[in-house]
């Protein structure tokens, strides 16, 4: 098993060196798989499944987004940047893309978007139609627009009082921290991302996932959230690339399930012909972290090759 090759290339902010990585195959790859990770986490931790992939002939790859992880030059993370950030790591992903598409010219192309990185995959969908031959959005939702609006504005209030770059444990406490009360009692304060408890405690030892989000990533985050639910942008997606959402039934992030339906209807109502659905019984946010997960990884693998 060949290790992973680091590399960077400038972000679209004009300041930061994006980090990212790839994983190769043995011989010529029968696809790209492009991982685009969540809030407070990196590609790294999507390591075993960039490897299961690699062992089957895939080629994996992903950047660390602005604010994450190796990304990160300045200190300040879970920062994408004083304004716009949303759209800078868009570009990013898109950059990635393009360097990637022009190694390996007419190879199948998926981007797999999880959490955080579903809304961002979502958004590319939008952005630029037609330049992947699939979308794989695991742990997604869509959280109600009233909601979305207040949270946008309260973080937006707090950035002119604060800084952009200063954090807040009550917008925490309201969007992440909500998640974990579904669990209760808590044994940790993040229960909510897996049943398996090595998982969650690797995570909560991890000094590249305990940071708390800005205020500013926060209101990008919520202005990202409303460009994707708008029915003119959703209209604007290839209606042909197929798109498969993966998602545990007890997700606080997709409603325990509701909110994954809600997005599927979207896609299916915005013309999206080929949608496919897999809500995993009990599972929680992380699937590919899940007690289950070799059975999550297999789903995955036979979803690609029915695509391929």
């Amino acid at each position: 098993m060949r290790e992973p090759r680091e590399f960077s290339y400038p972000s679209s902010d004009g300041n930061h060196t994006v980090h990212a990585m790839e994983w190769l195959p043995q011989g010529q790859p029968r696809a790209v798989v492009q991982i685009v990770h969540g809030v407070a986490e990196y590609v790294g931790r999507y390591d075993h499944v960039a490897r299961f992939l690699t062992e089957r002939g895939f080629l994996v790859c992903g950047e660390d987004h602005l604010g994450h992880g190796k990304t990160v030059d300045d200190g300040k993370y879970g920062y994408f940047g004083p304004r716009g950030g949303w759209d800078l790591v868009v570009r990013d992903i898109r950059r990635l893309r393009e360097l990637q598409g022009e190694k390996y010219p007419g190879v199948p192309y998926v981007m797999l978007g999880h959490s955080m990185g579903s809304f961002l995959t979502r958004t590319y969908l939008i952005r630029w139609p037609g330049t992947v031959d699939g979308a794989v959005l695991s742990g997604t939702g869509q959280e109600p627009a009233p909601l979305v609006a207040l949270g946008k504005a309260l973080a937006g209030g707090l950035c002119l009082l604060r800084g952009g770059d200063s954090v807040s444990p009550l917008v925490n406490a309201m969007s992440l921290g909500a998640y974990n009360k579904k669990f209760a009692p808590n044994r940790t304060g993040a229960d909510w991302i897996s049943r398996d408890e090595a998982v969650v405690d690797a995570y909560l030892k991890d000094p590249l996932c305990t940071f708390m989000p800005t205020v500013a990533m926060f209101r990008d985050m919520m202005g990202g959230l409303q460009y994707i639910a708008d029915r003119n942008n959703l209209a604007r997606m290839d209606k042909e690339t197929p798109v498969y959402f993966l998602s545990g039934d007890r997700d606080p992030v997709g409603a325990m399930g509701k909110g994954v339906e809600k997005v599927v209807r979207m896609f299916r109502k915005a013309g999206c012909r080929d949608v496919s659905v897999k809500l995993y019984p009990e599972g929680r946010h992380e699937m590919f972290n899940e007690l289950n997960r070799d059975e999550v990884m297999a789903d995955l693998l036979a979803w690609l090759e029915s695509k391929l």
